[in-house]
């Protein structure tokens, strides 16, 4: 029997960023996490996905755990009193609405920007990390397979993955595209406010260049390099010394003033060219820089109608991703109803398997070895052809949704349950 699929989502879409951030779950607080839900209700297969814009739990149960998990978490986090959290939740004890909900999230159809790049592949690390830990079963395999081929079908089949639908996927892919024509590009991110945080974690998956991150306030720097040799750290005082190193300047930095000034830039004497990259507002890079020999400047406003260009095709493929997930969930359905009545073919060829031994063995008395080899390979054929047609009208009988009388016929007609299991 194959158990419901549940799950419980908390995202961008029901709690606000304090609340996410504080229950974000590093990669060894999924780790505990998984074996004491395995202690607590027994869960074999469970998958954890907690990233900055949601921590979500899939599993499969037959009883109603969903509140309680939620509680469990809650107190793991350090939170005792767990009725104040329960509202940012939201469960779905439905399988079908579990699955869907997967789908969309694995694909970036419930992403705060919409076919987020990042998420096929923090997807793929919350699974291997399930895997890993052996709390990945049959199911749970197979559904994560399903989904990973629908996300190739997305890639492949419609323009929702095409360009950067935000600002901060727009600036990482504009810096990538400039750093082609550079032979050991380096680039400068300046300002952590929330949008050049998510310019770094935009960044932390691309090996592209040499990063180093800048803030007035070094410890803020320093956090998000933590644990990341993507990042290098540099105090705001070597301001002009990194620049005047750097390639590629991303700047982000809440200022009534541009602190990056033609003056200053005169006096580096670039001898090769130089990107600058101004997502402040008010702008935190005088305009007319670009007047300077080497130096090309980039504002929020290029960067945002490169966005608001790519979000609207991304858009626009939404019904095709649509199709794509739906029809995915039909055939995993598929296969899910044929494992329920997967025992019953089991037992239905160790049957004839059983019978067939029998009459072997009754015969075999006198017959010469390659006598012996030529009915075994008869009677082999013989069981092979017989058995064909009951389990072709099995699985139609599950995708009908009305395999339990075929089961109970089978049953009945061979007398399954009398015969005992054949070791393989």
């Amino acid at each position: 029997m194959i158990l419901p699929f549940k799950s419980v989502s908390l995202s961008h879409r029901t709690a606000p960023l304090a609340i996410r951030e504080m229950l974000a779950l590093n990669e060894d607080e999924s780790k505990g996490f998984y074996v004491k839900c395995k202690d607590l209700f027994g869960l074999n297969e469970l998958l954890i996905v907690s990233t900055c814009n949601r921590t979500e739990f899939y599993y499969t149960s037959d009883r109603d755990i969903s509140t309680d998990l939620i509680k469990a978490f809650l107190i793991e986090k350090g939170l005792t009193n767990t009725a104040e959290y329960l509202g940012y939740f939201k469960q779905m004890d439905e399988t079908e609405d579990s699955l869907r909900h997967l789908f969309e999230v694995a694909t970036g159809l419930q992403s705060k920007v919409v076919g987020d790049l990042q998420i096929p592949n923090q997807i793929k690390k919350a699974y291997q990390q399930a895997a890993d830990l052996n709390m990945a079963g049959p199911y749970l395999h197979r559904l994560m397979h399903t989904i990973f081929y629908s996300n190739k079908r997305v890639a492949q089949e419609t323009s929702f993955r095409d360009g950067a639908a935000s600002v901060s996927y727009a600036t990482v892919a504009l810096a990538e595209e400039l750093s082609q024509a550079l032979p050991n590009p380096k680039v400068l991110i300046l300002g952590l406010g929330e949008i050049g945080l998510d310019v770094c974690k935009n960044m932390e998956e691309k090996d592209f260049a040499e990063f180093t991150i800048m803030n007035r306030t070094i410890e803020k720097a320093e956090k998000i390099a933590s644990g990341k040799e993507l990042f290098r750290v540099a105090p705001i005082a070597d301001l002009w010394k990194e620049i005047a190193a750097a390639d590629i300047i991303i700047s982000s930095v809440r200022t009534d003033s541009p602190m990056i000034t033609q003056a200053e830039i005169k006096k580096l004497q670039l001898l090769s060219f130089k990107y600058f990259i101004d997502l402040s507002v008010p702008r935190s890079i005088e305009d007319g820089i670009e007047k300077i020999n080497g130096v090309l400047l980039y504002n929020i406003d290029t960067l945002k109608e490169r966005a608001d260009e790519a979000l609207a095709t991304r858009l626009a493929s939404i019904p095709d991703v649509r199709t794509i997930i739906e029809e995915s969930i039909v055939s995993f359905n598929d296969w899910s109803k044929e494992m329920e009545v997967s025992p019953t073919i089991h037992k239905l060829k160790n049957a004839l398997e059983q019978i067939r031994k029998e009459e072997m063995n009754r015969h075999m008395k006198g017959l010469t070895k390659e006598e012996t080899e030529k009915l075994e390979k008869i009677t082999a054929g013989l069981v092979q052809k017989i058995i064909k047609q009951p389990i072709i009208h099995l699985k139609a009988a599950c995708k009908r949704g009305d395999s339990d009388k075929m089961v109970d016929v089978l049953n009945d007609l061979f007398n399954l349950e009398s015969f005992e299991e054949i070791e393989s």
